[in-house]
């Protein structure tokens, strides 16, 4: 994130791009130094199953399968809709009576979490597979975000049944 606002706010400076050029140079080496140490660390804790598992699914990077295994070994969850809530991505619904309240998010969990998990979302759309799930949502009339907000869901359940049983994951076809 830092390099990108770097470059985009001294890129078109000509008197700085020597300069530009090594401290860009710098920041793709320490962002090298950090994936490395983050792999190693996986490794070493004896992760590396969980964190492929996670990776299997689409849009789901090193980073976001990182955030999903963390979020998994911090407790004893009975089944996906508590993982779903301690990640604050459950939906608090506010009715009383006849009237039908706001629904939203509680964003109880970890932020970065959410923000990792909607970004994998917006990288699942594009795949065939989650394509038709993202298109029927929007054609129901939902919002972007809702829909995608409702395809992170879905991908940290998917997440949450390959880590708790330990099994690879196999996508249906499709629809």
């Amino acid at each position: 994130k830092a390099r990108t606002i770097i470059q985009q706010s001294l890129g078109a400076e000509p008197l700085l791009k020597a300069g530009l050029k090594r401290l860009i140079s710098q920041i793709n080496t320490l962002d090298a130094q950090i994936q490395k140490h983050l792999r190693d660390t996986v490794r070493d804790a004896g992760l590396s199953e969980q964190v492929q598992r996670c990776k299997a699914l689409e849009g789901v990077g090193d980073l976001t399968a990182y955030a999903l295994v963390m979020a998994f070994l911090r407790g004893d969850f009975r089944n996906s809709d508590a993982f779903v809530a301690f990640l604050g991505m459950d939906v608090h619904v506010r009715d009383s009576g006849t009237k039908t309240g706001k629904r939203k998010l509680t964003k109880k969990g970890d932020s970065e979490a959410r923000r990792l998990l909607y970004c994998a979302a917006m990288v699942a759309r594009r795949s065939k597979r989650w394509a038709g799930v993202y298109q029927a949502y929007l054609d129901r009339g939902l919002a972007t975000i809702q829909a995608l907000v409702i395809l992170a869901r879905k991908l940290v359940r998917i997440a949450f049944a390959l880590m708790k049983n330990g099994t690879d994951y196999q996508p249906a076809p499709a629809s």
